[in-house]
């Protein structure tokens, strides 16, 4: 599961669960400035910096409703 990090590695802005954030395959995390301040090039890893997925909840939220409808159908 992609750990969804809370701020930027450059900056320290809080980046929320549906804020833009830019990352790479071992994902390192920017916000969208620093992002295009570093030409999208993580520099850790040397990595392309690619739009971040947004998750409009908690992991554990989702797991929870998911195990309840496997439940409902076990049952």
């Amino acid at each position: 599961m992609l750990k969804m990090k809370p701020a930027c590695e450059r900056c320290n802005t809080r980046l929320g669960l549906i804020d833009d954030a830019f990352i790479c395959s071992f994902e390192c995390t920017f916000c969208p400035t620093c992002s295009e301040a570093l030409n999208a090039n993580c520099p850790n890893c040397n990595g392309n910096l690619v739009l971040r997925p947004t998750r409009r909840s908690s992991p554990t939220e989702v797991a929870k409703s998911g195990f309840k409808a496997k439940l409902e159908k076990i049952l």
